[in-house]
């Protein structure tokens, strides 16, 4: 992907907040012509999205619904989780996807937020899930603050984020697991290089934690959302303590907390899933409405697309193509649902001006 720096950078029919047509139009452009048309309509209160055996996979936060993205319309229910606490920011949240068959996901029960493990059969377009098995549970779960973000990191285990419920002590106790990022085995046992031991602890002091991806070169990134000061974007390692709830934002050199690349305004960002590609990191934005590009190589270098045409933007993810899918969330309770929300889109930064 070229460089945006200096740039006025198109994504398909979409242009950055600021930036000019190298010809100009001779009309302003329609909402038709600014945004690309959806993959995906009708989705209620999507979380998280997840390729599965050439499938788009999507998550339901409210319904507890699983849903297979195979074309235009609100996708083909492959599973709903029928013992699902969906109360406030609970529910069903994030997914995750290890080759060749197994689905994790995040959810809400009676006992707390847990994660399960499913095997995926079928094929694309017909896939199915099995009875699902529970990894862990008990999680701290409350309507707000629960993290739930998913993902596999280079190393082949399953990461997940873990809020702090509402209780923000937790986080700087290494004897809960909420305000947390926790890494786990596949089958959900500690792996003998945590840097905890006998524990599924590996990073600390987290709000709550949204969005995780990892560099070409292996370094892991995490989008946090704050309280009323900063949201964070981090750089994560092994055994950090990222400050919460003592330091939001920049801690003003306190050595004793690692401190965020890049940080903002909550009424600006609420940042939540990310995902890389060819060295820029992309924020989906709730309260701010933009899919923000940060440029890894200089943080402070960062551009702001899609500027509240599409609304609050929950999840993006990069698909097999090299295409940016950008998942909306304008039906969860906070958001103003426009016609055919909530909404899939997929951005071709191949389409890139010069």
């Amino acid at each position: 992907m070229k460089r945006i720096l200096g740039t006025c950078l198109v994504l398909g029919a979409v242009f950055l907040a600021g930036c000019s047509a190298p010809t100009p139009p001779s009309a302003p452009a329609t909402e038709s012509q600014a945004v690309p048309a959806p993959l995906a309509t009708g989705l209620d209160a999507p979380w998280s999205m997840v390729y599965a055996q050439d499938s788009l996979l999507v998550s339901e936060r409210d319904s507890g619904r699983i849903v297979e993205i195979s074309g235009s319309g609100p996708g083909r229910e492959v599973a709903r989780l029928d013992d699902l606490v969906a109360t406030g920011e609970g529910g069903l949240l994030g997914l995750a996807f290890l080759s060749p068959d197994q689905l994790f996901a995040y959810s809400t029960a009676e006992s707390g937020n847990r994660i399960q493990r499913f095997t995926v059969q079928g094929s694309a377009r017909n896939l199915s899930l099995s009875a699902p098995r529970t990894l862990i549970d008990g999680l701290p779960s409350a309507s707000i603050h629960n993290g739930g973000r998913l993902a596999i990191g280079q190393d082949g285990m399953l990461y997940a984020t873990v809020g702090d419920a509402g209780n923000p002590q937790q986080a700087q106790d290494l004897q809960q697991l909420g305000g947390k990022i926790l890494r786990m085995a596949p089958d959900g046992s500690v792996p003998d290089d945590n840097p905890f031991e006998n524990s599924l602890v590996y990073s600390y002091g987290h709000r709550n934690v949204q969005g995780l991806a990892w560099g070409a070169d292996g370094t892991m990134f995490a989008s946090e959302f704050g309280q009323n000061t900063f949201d964070e974007l981090n750089i994560i390692e092994a055994g950090g303590n990222y400050g919460w709830p003592e330091a939001e934002g920049k801690s003003g050199g306190n050595p004793s907390y690692t401190d965020p690349i890049a940080q903002w305004s909550p009424s600006e960002a609420s940042p939540s899933g990310i995902a890389i590609l060819d060295g820029t990191l992309y924020l989906a934005n709730l309260r701010g409405e933009v899919l923000r590009a940060v440029e890894l190589d200089e943080p402070a270098t960062e551009h702001e697309l899609l500027d509240g045409r599409l609304g609050r933007l929950r999840d993006v993810l990069v698909d097999p193509d090299g295409a940016l899918m950008v998942l909306t969330n304008n039906t969860d309770g906070r958001g103003q649902p426009r016609a055919g929300d909530d909404r899939i889109l997929r951005i071709d930064p191949r389409l890139a001006g010069d």
